[in-house]
């Protein structure tokens, strides 16, 4: 009896938190309790799994760990002969697994996960994660379709999850300079946005590769890797990043950089959900005459205009455009003719324009934002174009990891840039130009035997119900269909 008193009195306090036991009124309960379900002494270790440990997951994982103050305890990805070594050599007592579902039922002391997979499995993993009362990171974009992040921003809330998604430039402190030239009126009423990317810098635009199922590494689990998509055989060169340009695994451009760049206008505007969309992309001509059609890719360039209401910010409603495949907006001519617009060489960027001036910005990532303000008077407010890099991806992980330790509602969780009560919108918004250019290509057999495009108008979306109006085929790229054991 001595002995089992001794063991109950060295519980963890995040064991007991988590086993739920609130102490009753005979008990004196210590300070950290009080604060609640999914609240942690922040001297406590989290323990934390990675699913998805190579490439981007390696410094996701690296990151949240805080140079070791946290412990990272296990490990999952589908290959590990790749570049999720780095995270093998790293944390060589984690435990390694290649379904992410095995690793979260069996490692039951979890507290948090990173998800760093191909855009598609994202909310498959996150919501078997969150529905296991862990907190998530989550990769941009945070759902690789508009009703899947829907359903993890309320599956968040639900199950009091500490959320965040991993667009990190959202922590990049210069965004208070841009917030504070809107909220100062600098540029006056806005009323059009310009984004756009170099993007894709992968292969893009052409046929699906045929499968070749003996050229498959030995040490890649495809069915696993496949996850929530259709079953098939090998496909060559999608895994570990071609996978970007297909819409089965990926979504594009937009997916890649649009959490980043529309991140910028969409948080210092207050935007919403947009009103409509519309798009044209282009065409690749393999003959004469005839484009060539590959609706199961995204194309080797787009343009697409979101409509949105106006907002406190903005006092009108907002056109923003976005374009990749390397085209850009034309120079502004309040603009230096020889000055970037966006970041280096003009290949990414944000214009915002109001009727006084012009804010000018780089890509929200891990690169330089640049912020640049040019107003019609002359007038010039320029921002450091080198940034002091004062911890990796401005700490973006490390908040996350303390809002965990701190819990659901905490100071340290409402003051997270990205968690999904803002990420799940703003993905939504991303997402909806992808919607846009699928809808682009469809086409059918008209009465003559020719094949037309009917999808080529501008589509309305009914954000709260999740529904374009006019167009009733543009809804099923609403969601997707998930393969059985990969439902979200």
């Amino acid at each position: 009896m001595k002995n089992s008193k001794k063991g109950s009195a060295n519980t963890t306090r995040r064991s007991f938190i988590k086993k739920g036991a609130m102490a009753s009124s005979i008990f004196i309960v210590p300070r950290h309790v009080l604060g609640g379900v999914g609240y942690m002494a922040p001297s406590d270790r989290l323990n934390l799994a990675a699913i998805g440990a190579g490439g981007k997951g390696a410094s996701d994982i690296r990151n949240a760990s805080v140079d070791g103050r946290e412990k990272v305890v296990a490990l999952c990805d589908v290959d590990f002969a790749g570049s999720a070594k780095a995270s093998v050599e790293r944390f060589p007592k984690a435990k390694k697994y290649a379904d992410y579902r095995e690793m979260l039922d069996k490692e039951k002391g979890i507290d948090a996960v990173t998800i760093s997979t191909p855009d598609h499995v994202h909310a498959p993993a996150a919501s078997y994660a969150m529905q296991r009362g862990k907190h998530v990171y989550v990769q941009k974009p945070m759902t690789h379709n508009i009703r899947e992040a829907r359903t993890l921003t309320q599956m968040a809330r639900d199950n009091k999850i500490v959320s965040q998604m991993g667009n990190q430039g959202g922590s990049n402190p210069l965004l208070n300079m841009v917030q504070k030239w809107i909220d100062d009126d600098k540029i006056g009423a806005v009323s059009k946005v310009q984004v756009w990317t170099n993007r894709p810098v992968w292969p893009q635009g052409y046929a699906m590769p045929d499968p070749d199922p003996s050229l498959k590494p030995e040490s890649l689990d495809w069915d696993l890797w496949l996850g929530p998509a259709e079953k098939k055989p090998y496909i060559p060169n999608l895994h570990p990043f071609n996978w970007r340009g297909w819409w089965d695994y990926g979504t594009g451009a937009l997916g890649d950089v649009g959490c980043h760049l529309i991140d910028i206008p969409f948080r210092t505007l207050n935007l919403k959900y947009p009103t409509g969309a519309e798009c044209s992309v282009g065409s690749v001509y393999s003959k004469m005459w005839t484009a060539d059609y590959n609706p199961e890719g995204c194309p080797a360039s787009s343009f697409i205009t979101l409509n949105f209401d106006a907002t406190d910010k903005t006092k009108s409603p907002i056109e923003m455009t976005w374009s990749d495949g390397g085209i850009r907006p034309a120079h502004p001519d309040i603009i230096p003719a020889d000055d970037d617009i966006g970041g280096e060489d003009s290949q990414n960027g944000v214009l915002i324009i109001g009727e006084k001036g012009i804010i000018s910005t780089n890509i929200n990532d891990s690169s330089p934002l640049m912020p640049k303000l040019y107003l019609n008077d002359g007038t010039t407010e320029f921002g450091p174009e080198t940034e002091p890099n004062l911890e990796p991806e401005y700490g973006h992980q490390r908040k996350w990891v303390n809002a965990c330790k701190a819990g659901f509602d905490s100071e340290l969780h409402k003051g997270l840039t990205s968690s999904f009560d803002y990420a799940g919108p703003m993905t939504e918004t991303v997402l909806m130009g992808n919607l846009a250019i699928r809808s682009y290509l469809l086409r059918r057999e008209n009465e003559k035997g020719n094949m037309e495009f009917f999808g080529r108008k501008k589509l309305l979306w009914d954000g709260e119900n999740m529904r374009i109006t006019n167009l009733e085929e543009a809804n099923q790229f609403v969601g997707r269909e998930h393969r059985e054991g990969w439902k979200v």
